[in-house]
């Protein structure tokens, strides 16, 4: 059994979010080329085929004050949305919870606390908070220990049933995949756990870490091992108790690390509690999972930010496990019990609130290929819904490319969006706002058939896929300059 010091001193902290370098000095724009600008602007037919994308595509532009159409190409045909879905749960989320509402994670006791020990059970119960973290049971912690509470006579219990369990965001994607996790009423880090590994003389060192910014605590429910296969990189024994990960040995490298799906988000946040506490000194036997949640009395509590502030991280970092775990909690509302009849409760509101036909969802956050929409019907949901919830406030800018003429056009305009990126399938939504000159836009583009030919072992980087992403992404920048040249100049 580890110390105490020795715990808190494998807990260093240590940043939980990926460190960027800063951004290189920027070139001045380029000129803008004679020709681009009134008559010679090219025609949106010009730049899809110049992008050669395959597949189909969908382009509509509206009028914010008057909800005129000004300009579509292929504004009627479905299309995955990709990420652009979470706009249409943001606006959900609101319109069921509200935007003061706050996710709350508590600790309960089920008996009177006498002479520091609780006379019954202690029971981590969740209440549906994606961004819940490491730090945040830390706190859990320090509230259980400034009550004096420094064992416990009964059980470490933990419920998540505040929210339908899903054991994988979208089952059709590679399960080591970070950004496609579970979740449950109960999550912790993102469902993601910490891997890295280090070459040593015996083969390798590796850690399993529940990794924050303040704590970093080794990971029990959770184990690796290094094996001689050559395929599949990563795999995991769906049948054990614990999360037994394999990783191929010929795809580590010297040493490296990265962040892997957690399929038991019970156990795993169970697990953290658990060693947090001891180190703190607070004696608690191993958590166990239940699946009513106990009656007690509240002991300690951490809150989310404002479900407004929840949803402004989503968008702008398009956190999958917070646009699943938002949508649920809203059809919670309306009495859904599953992640199936909860996709299908977020159509039906926006088919009613928007005046939507083909619009159909099958998660949350877009992350699933199978979900569609059209640019018109998506144009509909910003005009007609947007405004009211202060959407744009919500979105971030669209960065233009400054090294091409496009980009130079795009620069001149205040443009927020959101971007939906899937195997060749990119998307972008969002508002323009030129000269005072309020506009809303949706652009689609999918080779769904090409999407569907990738195999599994290729799904995390398709070949042909980056390229194909660079010329959809370029088609966007095109198509924004035009409507800003023609529409808002």
């Amino acid at each position: 059994m580890l110390s105490r010091r020795t715990l808190l001193m494998g807990m260093a902290a240590s940043t939980a979010l990926p460190a960027w370098a800063e951004a290189p000095a920027r070139s001045p724009r380029p000129p803008v080329r004679p020709g681009f600008l009134g008559a010679n602007v090219p025609q949106l037919s010009e730049i899809v085929a110049r992008a050669d994308l395959g597949g189909r595509v969908g382009f509509a532009l509206v009028d914010l004050s008057s909800g005129g159409m000004l300009e579509s190409l292929g504004a009627e045909t479905p299309m995955p949305p990709a990420s652009t879905a979470k706009v249409v749960t943001a606006l959900y989320a609101l319109a069921q919870l509200g935007a003061e509402y706050r996710f709350a994670t508590q600790l309960i006791v089920t008996g009177p606390i006498s002479n520091g020990r609780v006379r019954g059970d202690v029971v981590l119960a969740g209440g549906g908070d994606p961004t819940l973290t490491t730090d945040g049971l830390a706190d859990l912690v320090e509230q259980m220990a400034g009550r004096g509470i420094t064992g416990v006579d009964g059980a470490l219990l933990v419920w998540a049933g505040a929210l339908p369990f899903v054991e994988a965001l979208d089952p059709t994607q590679p399960e080591w995949l970070g950004y496609n996790p579970a979740v449950s009423g109960l999550n912790l880090n993102f469902n993601r756990v910490h891997f890295a590994w280090k070459k040593v003389k015996a083969g390798y060192e590796v850690a399993l870490e529940a990794r924050d910014r303040r704590f970093s605590p080794p990971v029990r429910s959770a184990r690796m091992r290094v094996v001689e296969r050559e395929q599949p990189v990563y795999a995991r024994d769906a049948d054990a108790q614990a999360e037994e990960w394999s990783v191929a040995r010929a795809a580590l490298g010297r040493a490296g690390s990265r962040w892997l799906p957690v399929r038991r988000p019970d156990l795993y946040a169970g697990d953290v509690l658990w060693t947090l506490a001891r180190a703190k000194g607070i004696d608690l036997p191993r958590p166990r999972v239940v699946a009513e949640r106990p009656q007690g009395r509240n002991v300690a509590e951490v809150q989310s930010a404002t479900l407004r502030d929840v949803l402004r991280g989503m968008l702008r970092y398009s956190t999958n496990i917070t646009a699943e775990a938002v949508g649920m909690a809203a059809s919670a509302r309306l009495g859904a019990t599953s992640h199936v009849e909860s996709a299908r409760k977020m159509t039906d509101w926006v088919r009613d609130a928007a005046g939507l036909s083909i619009a159909r969802f099958v998660d949350h956050s877009g992350l699933s290929g199978a979900s569609r929409i059209s640019a018109d019907e998506m144009v509909r949901v910003l005009t007609r819904l947007g405004p009211d919830a202060n959407l744009r406030d919500l979105l971030k800018p669209v960065k233009p490319d400054p090294e091409t003429t496009a980009g130079a056009i795009v620069g001149r305009a205040d443009i927020r969006a959101k971007t939906g990126t899937l195997n060749f399938v990119s998307a972008l939504a969002g508002y323009i706002n030129g000269d005072g000159r309020d506009m809303a836009f949706a652009i689609f583009s999918g080779d769904v058939a090409r999407r569907d030919a990738v195999p599994d072992a290729q799904k995390e980087r398709p070949p042909g896929g980056r390229a194909w992403l660079g010329r959809a992404r370029r088609m966007q920048q095109e198509a924004l300059a035009r409507w800003i040249a023609v529409y808002a100049s």
